[in-house]
């Protein structure tokens, strides 16, 4: 549903985007979270450059003091928390570059982000997903 679609008229715009934080165990990628993530997500693109991970992999911290990141991006990513990464504004694609620079698999990075272990994980995708029963709403339970 958009926000132009509503039988009553127009939508308030933030009760649309409210909606997004309902989905449990998701971050759908907003402006919002564009915006609060833009450097992190320069900072991951950065490491396509192998000049770029020599660097990162010599002094991570020190590499990540280069870029303008709150402190919570920067321990997030010295933590390897994707999860934390996604709230506050990474995006997993250019996240992955992470991954990739750790020697990680998409697979294997996106399987920390769950409760599971990765051939726990690889097993259950492998079987179609996660079931969408309960996993539809965070605030109803469903």
């Amino acid at each position: 549903m958009t926000p132009e679609d509503s039988a009553n008229g127009p939508r308030d715009i933030h009760a649309y985007l409210a909606e997004f934080e309902d989905i449990p165990g998701t971050k759908v990628f907003t402006a919002k979270r564009a915006r609060a993530g833009y450097h992190m997500n320069q900072f991951a693109m950065s490491l396509m450059k192998d000049e770029a991970r020599e660097r990162f992999r010599a002094d991570e911290a020190a590499y990540l003091n280069e870029w303008p990141l709150s402190d919570e991006q920067k321990d997030a990513i010295l933590k390897r928390d994707y999860n934390r990464c996604l709230e506050l504004g990474g995006n997993v694609y250019f996240l992955s570059k992470l991954f990739s620079t750790d020697g990680q698999s998409f697979a294997q990075a996106v399987s920390t982000m769950t409760d599971m272990d990765f051939d726990t994980y690889t097993k259950m995708m492998l079987a179609g997903g996660r079931s969408p029963e309960g996993n539809r709403s965070i605030k109803e339970a469903r």
